[in-house]
């Protein structure tokens, strides 16, 4: 069995982003999920930027024009359309539809990385990763979920599958880029890149300027400002530096847990009522981790 750096990282991306959505909902939700993202991705460019001097100086990283390409392909589909397509869904089948099918993110990564990235799976791992996955299912799974069309729900579905599978995408075509010098600066245009897009297609939807308008109302962003640091700027150096570090199957299995988390804190900070099943499918993830990392020894 080994637990190394990169698992370390990729595990505490989810507990990282976990803690931050517990602040946004104790903040209340003031801002929409579209102000928000905007919101938290910019804050975090002005940190990641400054960090990318510091860790590294004024040197970009030594990339060729594919490369430069493909960092910036990775932000616009894996930050700003993927996030678009997912709050298109949100809006029309609700949270509870949405979160079961982005347990679809570890099912499309491993079939990435087996595909592009030469990794593997052993059948002891995927005995894991179905525990991780069923876990998951459990602890999202709702039955009085959004009364919604059927037209309206499989539009919805399709387009919460599309926005997992882009940020799957995303995230697997950066990961030898990587593994390379250059981390911050890396991410940093990554996220420039995506900050880009959103804002291009926000401009292409006539939203920009509502959206302008809604992060000019007063309002207490101390939450707002603490959970969008550790959500996206910490965050997002833990997850991507998870990918760094080790395979991206392993990496993404562990970046699943973040939805167990998530009901965990809110049980235990929040007081949200946690029942049987919610409760079995967090000890179920939690357990498949221990199983599919235990035969991740080389």
């Amino acid at each position: 069995m080994t637990f190394g750096f990169g698992e370390i990282l990729a595990l505490s991306s989810a507990i990282c982003w976990a803690t931050a959505i517990i602040l946004f909902k104790h903040s209340g939700e003031t801002l929409s999920a579209t102000a928000l993202n905007l919101f938290k991705n910019t804050l975090a460019t002005f940190l990641l930027v400054p960090t990318a001097l510091l860790m590294e100086g004024f040197q970009l990283p030594q990339l060729d024009t594919l490369n430069w390409t493909i960092v910036a392909v990775s932000g616009f589909i894996g930050i700003a359309l993927s996030d678009t397509w997912y709050f298109l869904a949100l809006r029309k089948v609700g949270a509870g539809n949405t979160a079961i099918v982005s347990s679809l993110y570890s099912p499309f990564v491993i079939v990435l990385s087996v595909l592009f990235l030469n990794e593997t799976l052993h059948w002891s791992q995927f005995i894991g990763f179905l525990m991780v996955l069923m876990g998951i299912v459990l602890v999202t799974w709702q039955r009085n979920r959004k009364n919604v069309d059927a037209p309206v729900l499989w539009q919805g579905l399709a387009l919460a599958a599309g926005a997992v599978f882009l940020n799957a995408v995303g995230v697997v075509m950066v990961k030898r880029i990587l593994e390379g010098d250059g981390f911050f600066w890396i991410i940093s245009l990554r996220l420039i890149g995506g900050i880009i897009g959103s804002i291009i297609l926000l401009l292409i939807g006539r939203k920009f300027l509502s959206v302008v308008r809604e992060l000019k109302q007063p309002r207490d962003w101390r939450i707002l400002i603490i959970a969008s640091v550790l959500g996206t700027y910490i965050s997002m150096m833990l997850w991507l530096g998870g990918y760094k570090y080790t395979d991206a199957i392993i990496a993404s299995v562990l970046n699943e847990t973040s939805i167990a988390f998530i009901v965990l804190f809110a049980w235990l900070f929040l007081k949200e009522e946690i029942n049987e099943r919610r409760l079995a499918g967090v000890v179920l993830a939690f357990l498949g981790v221990i199983v599919f990392v235990y035969n991740s020894g080389g």
